[in-house]
């Protein structure tokens, strides 16, 4: 297991012609023996996707991106070993699971660090880049989604300020599983 020390890992915004890496990360983390938990679509489905989806994510939340970033961290040999990305959440508008949108919120998704580089501080200093990042564009508080049986991913989510708020989230077509919202106000 790795430890972090200051200057072994890059932390930063993805580029738009870093599509192929980002792609190569989403896949790596959907193969994860958490994944069902986690992320809302398989290896399967996603290694189906056209070059073009991967390349129009990658724009839509690269570096000077206004409405989300996605952050990763690059190890001492340039591999990316670790991902999130947050998405802006506008008023007025419904998230990914039609509920309604009622404050400017950060949304953190795809959180994802390589086997390998868990225990090693870098899931905090992506996060402490997401809040970072989050902040900066205004948002009165940063929520993200948690399936009920990932106690890994709520005790890190706990132990970084974030609680639950009480909404559950029913996953479409999985009516016997929920994800729980956890949020942390602006401070």
């Amino acid at each position: 297991m790795s430890t972090l020390s200051p200057g072994s890992y890059v932390i930063r915004s993805i580029r738009a012609d870093e599509w192929p890496a980002a792609k190569e990360l989403r896949l790596a983390a959907l193969q994860d023996p958490i994944a069902p938990l986690a992320f809302l679509e398989t290896y399967e489905q996603a290694l189906q996707r056209p070059d073009g989806y991967w390349q129009e994510r990658a724009v839509r939340a690269c570096d000077g991106a206004d409405d989300a970033q996605q952050i990763i961290a690059e190890g001492p040999d340039g591999s990316w070993v670790a991902t999130l990305t947050v998405l802006i959440e506008e008023p007025g508008t419904t998230d990914w699971a039609g509920a309604p949108i009622e404050r400017k919120q950060g949304h953190v998704v795809g959180v994802f660090v390589r086997p390998e580089e868990r225990g090693s501080g870098l899931t905090d200093v992506l996060f402490d880049a997401a809040l970072e990042w989050s902040w900066a564009r205004g948002v009165e508080r940063v929520r993200l989604i948690v399936h009920e049986d990932n106690g890994r991913a709520q005790r890190f989510y706990r132990r970084t300020g974030f609680a639950p708020s009480g909404v559950i989230v029913a996953l479409p077509g999985q009516p016997e599983a929920s994800e729980l919202e956890f949020v942390l106000e602006r401070p």
